[in-house]
């Protein structure tokens, strides 16, 4: 597996600061994609030990909220080949750490689907996983203001409550964000 970029202090692709691992190859050629060099499997650098054991190093690093898997297409059956050893490394040493992934395939029927019961990874990684953002990247639906997707057709799945539950469940982003409003006696409110 090759991968196309790793970005540091990432806050756009998850809630917090993020590593973010952008891997190379994807099917989906999505109309208006940011990244489309990632297209390619052969793009950007081999995945090794070296650049696995750079990320679990950062990811120790006590201001960083988690991880995040884009593309290219991390759930491509040849990424999730590639993916699966180090993510249940990531999960082993940082339990406490989201682990967010993007996939331009759909929830159901794609990857609970076909994926589910033929491609042997899937169901490992998505144990791994704690949000799934589903769906293709769709330039019409495009809305610059969407909380941590691109266009309004991606939905932001809860992964093991999905699971757990056996229907799809959407994570609200108050199971991350807390904000508590009190009285300022000089503005008369603040936050915290």
């Amino acid at each position: 597996m090759n991968y196309a970029d790793i970005k540091r202090w990432d806050v756009a692709n998850g809630p917090g600061i993020r590593v973010s691992l952008f891997v190379s190859g994807c099917p989906h050629a999505c109309k208006g994609c940011f990244n489309q060099e990632a297209w390619d499997f052969s793009y950007g650098k081999p995945f090794t030990e070296e650049t696995e054991n750079f990320i679990l190093k950062e990811l120790g690093k006590t201001y960083y909220h988690g991880m995040t898997l884009l593309g290219g297409e991390p759930l491509h059956p040849d990424n999730q080949k590639g993916l699966l050893s180090f993510i249940k490394k990531v999960r082993e040493h940082y339990p406490e750490k989201t682990i967010w992934c993007y996939s331009g395939y759909m929830w159901e029927p794609e990857i609970l689907g076909w994926m589910y019961e033929n491609v042997p990874e899937t169901k490992e990684l998505l144990a791994c996983i704690d949000v799934l953002v589903d769906g293709r990247f769709v330039e019409e639906k495009k809305q610059p203001d969407l909380l941590f997707r691109g266009s309004a057709n991606q939905r932001l799945i809860n992964v093991p409550q999905s699971l757990q539950q056996g229907k799809t469940v959407l994570w609200e982003p108050e199971e991350y964000i807390h904000v508590e409003v009190k009285e300022n006696p000089k503005s008369g409110v603040s936050a915290e």
